[in-house]
């Protein structure tokens, strides 16, 4: 359906339904709130925000001490999120992430502990660091929701969100996660170096507040959060997009030098992050710009290189940039008129 104003609108969602406003005003409030503790790094901080929104997780891919951790740890804090760290380390047991079975000091029963996997945003620190049992422990609780300890089901507070951190280049002590969990995250997400002037602000700010640490006050709550997730569902996809969707999907499976490119589940990630994209940009519809922006971060991770493209050192971002630029984009007078 089209507006008056002759942009498409998004059918109704129900009386008292929350629409993609909520996700505007959250992401305007929670990332203004992080910007205190993290220089410069809006695009990036957007994207976590929008795996979160989108009902995914999200692995950042970068060096050593581009904060990381700070900035996953300061998205709960203003969220108003419970959160929990978990360092990643070659003894690190399955057990020590979803916790575990005791018997209570009386002798009479047992009684589960629930482990640091119990927190709407989980940051998972150098991901790749874990043996395989406990790597395949958290990417389960990701994709079922739940976990099951001795044999009881114990279901995950909702937001559940995971943000992994790795480290790229060092590559001594780690277990590298396979492709196909790697296709378990929703995005893919790398930090960079800060600018000059970012990073004399960020110095400037410590020397400022004379300690290191930023005190982030929250800034919305999990009502909050829970409402902006449903009000996506109110974001408008025409025909026209989501055919564009599809093309760029199919081109990663045909496209010379990959071995395997993206199955339906990176159609659903680029289409649920698009519409949380379109939303935090105030719009009530997807555009093929919001498609092209996600594109890199939703799909680069779930192609598998022929080998002689990786000996080469290439990379997934750079295939999927040349896609986005070889396939053809709806115009927006498609798009108003698909809607």
């Amino acid at each position: 359906m089209t507006g008056t104003n002759g942009e498409p609108t998004p059918p109704p969602g129900g009386d008292g339904a929350p629409g993609p406003e909520a996700a505007a005003a959250l992401a305007d409030a929670v990332l203004g709130e992080v910007e205190r503790a993290v220089i410069g790094k809006r695009p990036v901080l957007e994207l976590l925000l929008t795996g979160m929104l989108a009902g995914g997780h999200v692995i950042i891919e970068d060096l050593p001490g581009l904060a990381k951790t700070l900035m996953a740890s300061s998205l709960a804090r203003a969220a108003g999120l419970s959160w929990s760290r978990v360092q990643f380390t070659p003894d690190l047991l399955p057990a020590d992430l979803t916790g575990s079975t005791v018997l209570e000091a009386s002798g009479a029963s047992f009684e589960f502990r629930p482990g640091p996997i119990f927190a709407n945003l989980v940051v998972g620190d150098e991901i790749n660091r874990a043996p395989p049992k406990t790597q395949s422990a958290m990417l389960e609780a990701m994709a079922e929701g739940h976990v099951s300890v001795d044999g009881t089901t114990h279901p995950l507070p909702r937001p559940f969100c995971v943000l992994a951190t790795q480290n790229p280049v060092e590559y001594e002590g780690t277990y590298p996660l396979p492709e196909a969990q790697l296709d378990r995250f929703l995005l893919r997400v790398s930090v960079g170096y800060p600018s000059p002037s970012e990073e004399r602000e960020i110095l400037e700010r410590r020397i400022g507040r004379r300690q290191d640490d930023v005190d982030i006050s929250p800034v919305a709550s999990l009502d909050d959060v829970l409402a902006a997730r449903r009000g996506i569902e109110a974001v408008h996809v025409a025909e026209p997009v989501l055919d564009y969707v599809i093309a760029l999907v199919g081109a990663t499976r045909h496209a010379p030098g990959v071995s395997t490119g993206a199955s339906p589940r990176g159609s659903l990630a680029l289409l649920k992050a698009s519409r949380v994209r379109a939303a935090l940009a105030g719009r009530t519809y997807v555009t093929p710009d919001d498609v092209k922006a996600l594109a890199v971060p939703a799909l680069a991770h779930r192609l598998i290189l022929e080998p002689e493209l990786w000996v080469r050192g290439a990379r997934g971002d750079e295939i999927i940039g040349q896609i986005v630029e070889r396939v053809p984009a709806p115009s927006p007078s498609d798009v108003l008129t698909g809607a």
